[in-house]
């Protein structure tokens, strides 16, 4: 059984220099939260972003509803010297919220090969993406796992006078993390057509560190097949610019919830300490009734209102909210629901 029942929650990263928040209200954020703990019957959220102010106000909020807090500063397109300040500036803020009475763990950046500069070549995001399917492939990956071990043994040096609780990062494949420093694996554990045959048994491999294994990202896009890309489910629904949607996409909510059923099955048969469903929105890809429907290519559990509207408000389940739920929000609902003892 799953320790921490929780969800990924964006308070707005910025890849590219681009933001997948373009409008952050509090008041929205708090009210998420109460959906997040009393909807959703999660016990954890995993608050990620490149603001820290936005992440600490929406912590609180999580706190406020009894959630445990994963505290996940998500920095893009940063140096070390630029990310190193800002890891230390939250760990101040994750002790002060844990001295307030909440339950908080802190996970020191995300996949920091693909998303941090000086890693794999180009200055951006997108520029990066392609050396993965490129011929300079094994080139560019030499070194890798020694750049980022190094620099995240710096950034637990700096932590850990700062707060006293359990650190972790969350990790992709390409980062050969080693886990001796940290309180908790963290692994972006998507499946795909890559990696099914040899799923289980990549997560089986992480718990012979002897510690707790946290699931920080899983989920699908919103589209017929996509649960066969995974993580690379936003990517694949693009044409090559890498901004328009593909044409012969067709809309299928029930494409997360199969994924969602599948891999919730393994994470909790192989004994999975946390899992945080990835994610509860993709607030910069809006669904909408005409148009591109950008949420396709989106990994949440809900759907954001295109502006112009065409949902009446006594067809919402949500109408003081500018999202609605889609089939997969009902199905990690159900499975993270458990009557009172």
């Amino acid at each position: 059984m799953l320790r921490g029942k929780g969800i990924h929650y964006d308070t707005g990263t910025f890849p590219n220099g681009d933001t997948s928040r373009p409008v952050f209200d509090s008041r929205d954020a708090a009210r998420d939260m109460r959906v997040v703990a009393q909807d959703l019957h999660c016990t954890a959220v995993r608050i990620t972003g490149g603001d820290v102010d936005r992440i600490e106000t929406t912590a609180r909020y999580a706190a406020e509803e009894g959630l445990e807090v994963w505290l996940s500063p998500f920095p893009c397109e940063l140096t070390n010297a630029e990310m190193l300040p800002l890891f230390a500036d939250c760990a101040e803020r994750a002790e002060r919220l844990s001295r307030d009475g909440a339950a908080v763990a802190l996970v020191t950046g995300c996949e920091l090969s693909l998303f941090a500069r000086g890693y794999l070549p180009g200055d951006t995001f997108n520029e990066r993406v392609p050396v993965l399917a490129g011929p300079g492939r094994e080139a560019a990956l030499q070194g890798i796992p020694n750049k980022v071990n190094t620099f995240l043994g710096e950034v637990i040096d700096t932590v850990r006078p700062l707060f006293g609780g359990r650190v972790s990062y969350a990790s992709c494949p390409l980062d050969g993390v080693d886990w001796t420093p940290f309180d908790i694996v963290g692994l972006d554990a998507f499946r795909g057509l890559r990696n099914a045959a040899t799923y289980r048994d990549d997560l089986r491999k992480e718990f012979a560190h002897g510690k707790p294994v946290a699931v920080m990202e899983a989920g699908c896009c919103t589209y017929r097949g996509a649960g066969d890309y995974g993580g690379a489910g936003w990517h694949m629904a693009k044409e090559a610019d890498g901004v328009t949607l593909k044409p012969d996409l067709v809309r299928d909510e029930s494409e997360q919830v199969r994924y969602l059923n599948d891999l919730m099955t393994v994470f909790e048969e192989e004994g999975i300490d946390s899992v945080f469903w990835f994610s509860f929105a993709g607030f910069a890809t809006p669904h909408r009734l005409s148009g591109p429907d950008e949420d396709l290519a989106s990994y949440g559990v809900v759907k954001i209102l295109d502006e112009h509207g065409g949902y009446p408000a006594e067809s919402r389940t949500y109408p003081d909210m500018p999202w609605e739920p889609k089939e997969a929000f009902h199905a990690l609902a159900r499975r993270y629901w458990a009557p009172a003892k």
